[in-house]
């Protein structure tokens, strides 16, 4: 009898601790035409977004946030093939035999059963319209001359939730193809070196598609170009930037 008490309690804790954890996620919350889209950015390059009852991961990794108390995922985006972008022990976490998933083809190598998007491709997946943007380098490279991220290898993702347009761009520069952008009223813009983004190539992107919001994320304080992007933001007229601890939360 004790012991059955005994893991009766645990199992409550334990759940409350879940619960907790969830409810404790702080976000940003943007109305649309098909209710409220709840933001919430858990680290690096991991986002959570849940709108229409659904729960949507784009790049989970397991050194932001403990899964394995986060909502069970209806569908998860990855960017692209790298460890910090395909981390099978987070998708385990919060994927079910329900779940959706949205993966390059190199991802595909790594994780089953997903849909693979290539650059250009539009689906409409879990009722949310979904094109997939090239993501790659244009400058930095590695050591051998080959860039970090080639053309065609990964994605960036605009996703419609109701009539507002949220951009997440993986890792990427400031390409001909996100420049081209149009109605984009959330961007999610990378700006850490040598891997993606300075802050100035952010910046003449955001020129470019004007989003309505920006919010720089995949960047490493050590090494983070925040400060430049800041600085060159006070010259761009309605475009709003949201940076952690400033509007929003970003809960870890």
């Amino acid at each position: 009898m004790l012991k059955s008490l005994a893991v009766v309690t645990a199992c409550m804790l334990m759940l409350a601790i879940g619960i907790s954890t969830h409810a404790a996620l702080e976000g940003d919350v943007l109305q649309t035409s098909g209710g409220d889209l709840k933001i919430v950015r858990l680290g690096h390059a991991s986002l959570m977004f849940e709108y229409g009852g659904k729960v949507i991961y784009v790049d989970p990794f397991s050194k932001m946030a403990d899964y394995s108390k986060l909502p069970k995922a209806d569908l998860i985006l990855l960017t692209h093939d790298h460890g910090d972008h395909t981390d099978l022990g987070a998708i385990r976490k919060i994927r079910t035999g329900k779940t959706l998933l949205i993966l390059t083809e190199a991802c595909s190598k790594k994780v089953k059963g997903g849909s693979v998007m290539r650059n250009g491709d539009v689906k409409t997946v879990a009722g949310l319209k979904i094109k997939a943007v090239p993501a790659y380098n244009l400058v930095h490279q590695r050591g051998s001359g080959q860039p970090y991220h080639p053309k065609g290898r990964g994605n960036g993702y605009v996703i419609a939730f109701g009539d507002k347009n949220v951009y997440v761009a993986g890792d990427t520069e400031n390409t001909t193809e996100m420049k081209a952008l149009k109605d984009i009223d959330v961007a999610f813009l990378p700006v850490n070196l040598p891997y993606t983004m300075t802050g100035a190539m952010a910046v003449d992107a955001i020129k470019a598609f004007r989003p309505k919001i920006v919010y720089p994320y995949h960047y490493d304080l050590g090494k983070s170009e925040l400060p430049k992007l800041k600085e060159l933001m006070k010259g761009v007229q309605g475009v709003e930037l949201r940076v952690p601890n400033e509007k929003g939360a970003t809960a870890k």
